[in-house]
């Protein structure tokens, strides 16, 4: 056997990793050598641990990192291109996966609990994108931001949706009209990312973060994360009556009976998630 057919019978390391530190889901992107980039694989892979997380208990929260030196450079171009000897010039191709990477996005601001984005390297592009579409995020003081399309023609249309309801319109214009890379420390002042850690340690404080919000009445989170988003789009008088909404619904929940109870009676609270 030569050296080429063991390589072409060798088995393909999986592009998605997931794992459980306690109840903290950890995705790692797996394509260091692609600059873990969102392929039309990656992003079904992401989509479908996202679907079959929605539901399981035992997941209280989500860490997305990566391996490599890139936690993510977008999309992958030399796939991307590849369809442009289709007939229509992969018009039909480029639609197909930009909804499909937008509903991928939209999965994890849906999903039920917090995800926490743990970056240890450049996040361009659909990379930034996901960062931002994170509901919380840790970086390595190493960590580089940028929505660089413009520079080749290509402007982040997309991962401007996420950024632009992330950090302020004119923060969010300069990245996406210069192309510039914002460092870490940057993207902490702008609002794209929570904290800045040592190189090495930001999966670590990710899943930290993480876990102490997975101590919390999982049913308070789940409902707290979809009214932020949703208020988050309305008129100031209609978010806070909806907001007054959820609040006296929330009053109800069994979790908030015995949190509250837990308060006055200065006991740690026992959270049935409901």
């Amino acid at each position: 056997m030569t050296a080429q057919t063991v390589r072409a019978s060798a088995p393909q390391a999986p592009i998605l990793l997931r794992e459980m530190a306690g109840p903290i889901a950890v995705l790692t992107l797996n394509r260091p050598a692609a600059r873990n980039s969102l392929s039309e694989g990656m992003i079904a892979e992401l989509h479908a641990a996202l679907k079959d997380i929605r539901d399981d208990a035992n997941v209280r929260a989500v860490v997305i990192a990566a391996n490599g030196t890139a936690f993510s450079a977008g999309h992958d171009m030399k796939e991307l291109s590849a369809r442009r000897a289709d007939p229509d010039r992969g018009r039909a191709y480029f639609a197909d996966m930009m909804n499909a990477c937008s509903a991928m996005m939209q999965a994890i601001v849906q999903l039920p609990k917090p995800v926490v984005a743990a970056v240890q390297g450049v996040a361009t592009a659909a990379g930034c994108q996901l960062v931002a579409s994170c509901d919380l995020a840790v970086a390595s003081e190493t960590a580089t931001f940028a929505t660089p399309g413009v520079d080749i023609g290509l402007f982040c249309s997309t991962p401007m949706v996420a950024l632009s309801r992330n950090v302020a319109r004119k923060h969010a214009m300069e990245m996406l009209l210069t192309g510039e890379p914002v460092s870490a420390n940057a993207a902490r002042d702008i609002g794209l990312i929570n904290r800045v850690v040592a190189a090495g340690a930001e999966r670590d404080a990710a899943i930290a973060l993480a876990q102490r919000i997975a101590n919390k009445s999982a049913y308070t989170v789940k409902i707290g994360k979809a009214a932020f988003y949703r208020q988050a789009e309305m008129s100031l008088s209609e978010a806070y009556r909806y907001a007054s909404e959820v609040m006296a619904e929330n009053m109800l929940a069994r979790d908030a009976e015995e949190g509250i109870g837990a308060f006055i009676e200065k006991r740690a609270p026992k959270w049935q998630d409901r």
